[in-house]
């Protein structure tokens, strides 16, 4: 008797799933042993429904790292050049979605609004790259497209110590502990009542996310 292609989709989705915790696990675990993390305002992040998670990024261990503080599972949006690399292919197109940083392709706006209705947590990090000087860098209007598509609320996240666990160049970590804060959600349901043009809604909602992000940071000094 052969299996369905439902069952064996379902069989599939219940191995990732697994395969996603036991990762989250994993990184605590490391991060745990190099000086630990310490996660504020998990109570933050809605339980159900669709959410937008915008953090600053200053190290290239910050996407593992929010996934395994998260709550919740979360699809990350990712440059596309990542999904290329031979031994992180598969696990990229298990939990990102590719994006191209020279053009924003209607596809892949189409696929994160598609999750973010479903229900789901999109994690993505609004600065578009990592700033190698720990400062905020300038909001890429992605995310307001995002938000205004989608209608979800925006949690935005500071992380703090993982430029000092894993430095611009550095081979393997390096002691240092980590925090991550995540602030209350923020809605902007209000602001598609405006008669703005579309491009101004989706620059203005970015400003005012990384604005939020820039008061988290003054406010964890």
């Amino acid at each position: 008797m052969h299996a369905t292609p439902l069952q064996t989709g379902t069989v599939n989705a219940m191995l990732i799933n697994l395969l996603y915790k036991l990762t989250q696990i994993l990184i605590r675990f490391i991060l745990g042993l190099n000086g630990g993390v310490v996660v504020k305002g998990r109570e933050n992040i809605p339980r159900e429904g669709g959410v937008i998670i915008a953090a600053n990024h200053i190290s290239y261990i910050d996407p593992p790292l929010i996934g395994a503080v998260l709550p919740r599972r979360a699809t990350f949006m990712a440059r596309k050049g990542l999904f290329e690399i031979p031994g992180l292919r598969w696990a990229m197109k298990q939990t990102a979605i590719p994006v191209d940083r020279q053009r924003t392709r209607p596809s892949t706006i189409k696929e994160a609004v598609r999750r973010l209705k479903k229900g789901e947590v999109v994690a993505l990090f609004p600065e578009g790259r990592r700033s190698e000087t720990g400062e905020l860098l300038e909001g890429k209007r992605g995310i307001g497209m995002l938000v205004s598509l989608s209608g979800v609320p925006v949690v935005p996240a500071l992380i703090t110590g993982s430029d000092r666990a894993l430095p611009v160049d550095a081979r393997w970590l390096k002691r240092a502990r980590i925090t991550v804060v995540f602030d209350k959600p923020i809605y902007y349901t209000s602001i598609h009542e405006k008669d703005y043009p579309a491009d101004l809604v989706y620059e203005d909602i970015t400003r005012k996310i990384m604005t939020s992000i820039g008061e988290l940071k003054e406010s964890c000094k």
